[in-house]
């Protein structure tokens, strides 16, 4: 008997190391097992592979830990009967339950939260060498595990939610901290994690707003124009704007009229100009910004699946979509969002829907439209009227200006029911 309750004390520390291990793998710091790995720790980069196949741990430690607590438990009530007959089974239950609780699972667990670090480095070469020995039982059992899985429709993969993750730790980050500018970099981060999503035509400067050159105007007014354009690159067409033959950039005419060689008819524009570079408006950002970096550019011309012409891009536009607006000295103040202080907020038409949303927390869909005009247009399928008001995704819109059937300033509202329908 004496025997047997020494096993039971082995096999209950046993299930304690289990334990312990467990929280400790899975609760160890990332970054300070990668920078001791880099640092020549054996034992942080046996952690770091452990963690790489989590299933196998977590298999080999559930598989060690039930073989000893059921063993210690099925002992405990051998000896509990030996000693107090069928009453035994009663008080073995109560006796290792509370052991087991105590001693083998909150006791360690504890420690190892608080000592997480130093704990898996000591626990990490015996743990990798009981996954290698439960290998073939734990693989079966992972095999056994999937099927069921599969059989009941739930088969997403690890990597299924990385991006929501991200995204929950980031604003799990900017609801603990409130203060400085964590604002500006929850926005840069959620920026870098939509350039995958986002594409060119919903940043792109619109045609209409793209300063371009006709390339038959006369010299003077040409160069007069780059002098005057507080733009570095201007496309230039020939007759008609959809024909652009190439991109003038600004230092390169500076350059031709210091050194006397001042351009005097189109083909010196052109011999000036640089190739123009078109891409298809379905681009992502990431793509294109991995696309300026190989090519060393910063401007490209956007056309539509006709080849029509679109809008421009450019590098700075992509890097304000991650930082925000990079003003500098040349470029033009425009107010396109006035907050007023009855709450509402009066906005251009052509404000990004993007825009809106980063600024004020709302969630206004911007798969059918990139502005906040465009997706008036497309909730109402119309072209509305001045005065007219329409709710829907929780807003108020009123269109307070409109040119031709171009709706030019719309004010939002918050509104607490949500409707479909207008309300003219």
């Amino acid at each position: 008997m004496t025997i047997t309750i020494v096993v039971i004390f082995i096999l209950l520390m046993l299930s304690a190391f289990f334990s312990g291990s467990e929280t400790a793998l899975t609760a160890a710091s990332k970054p300070v097992m990668h920078h001791k790995e880099q640092d020549g720790d054996q034992r942080a980069g046996i952690v770091n592979r452990l963690r790489q196949y989590q299933e196998r741990l977590i298999g080999a430690i559930l598989l060690g830990n039930n073989l000893v607590n059921i063993l210690a438990s099925a002992l405990a009530t051998s000896v509990m009967i030996e000693l107090f007959g069928e009453r035994g089974v009663v008080y073995a239950t109560a006796a290792m339950t509370a052991l087991v609780l105590i001693f083998s699972e909150i006791l360690p667990k504890t420690y190892a939260l608080q000592h997480a670090d130093s704990m898996a480095l000591r626990v990490a070469r015996p743990m990798s060498i009981l996954v290698v020995v439960f290998a073939p039982v734990t693989q079966t059992i992972q095999v056994l595990v999937r099927a069921t899985l599969h059989l009941f429709g739930s088969g997403d993969g690890p990597g299924t939610d990385r991006e929501r993750e991200l995204r929950g730790a980031i604003e799990l980050h900017a609801d603990d901290v409130v203060v400085g500018d964590h604002h500006a970099e929850r926005t840069m981060l959620h920026g870098v994690l939509d350039l995958e999503d986002v594409g060119v035509w919903e940043i792109m400067v619109h045609r209409r707003k793209v300063q371009m050159i006709d390339i038959t105007r006369p010299m003077e007014e040409i160069l007069d124009t780059v002098l005057a354009s507080p733009h570095t690159r201007i496309p230039i067409y020939d007759k008609d704007p959809d024909n652009i033959v190439g991109v003038l950039h600004a230092r390169e005419a500076l350059k031709a009229i210091v050194r006397g060689a001042k351009p005097e008819t189109a083909e010196d524009v052109r011999m000036l100009s640089s190739e123009p570079w078109f891409i298809p408006d379905s681009t992502t950002l990431a793509d294109q910004l991995k696309a300026f970096k190989e090519r060393h550019e910063h401007f490209a011309i956007v056309v539509d699946e006709y080849g029509a012409f679109e809008g421009v891009v450019s590098l700075e536009d992509i890097l304000e979509e991650i930082v925000g607006d990079i003003a500098d000295e040349t470029d033009v103040e425009v107010v396109g969002v006035q907050p007023q202080t009855d709450g509402s907020v009066i906005v251009r038409g052509d404000v990004t829907i993007r825009d809106l949303n980063r600024r004020f927390g709302w969630r206004l869909p911007d798969e059918e439209a990139a502005t906040v005009a465009g997706l008036l247009l497309y909730e109402t399928r119309r072209i509305p009227d001045v005065g007219q008001q329409f709710r829907f995704h929780g807003l108020e819109f009123e269109v307070l200006r409109r040119i031709r059937n171009q709706i030019t300033r719309i004010k939002l509202r918050e509104v607490r029911e949500v409707a479909t329908d207008d309300t003219n």
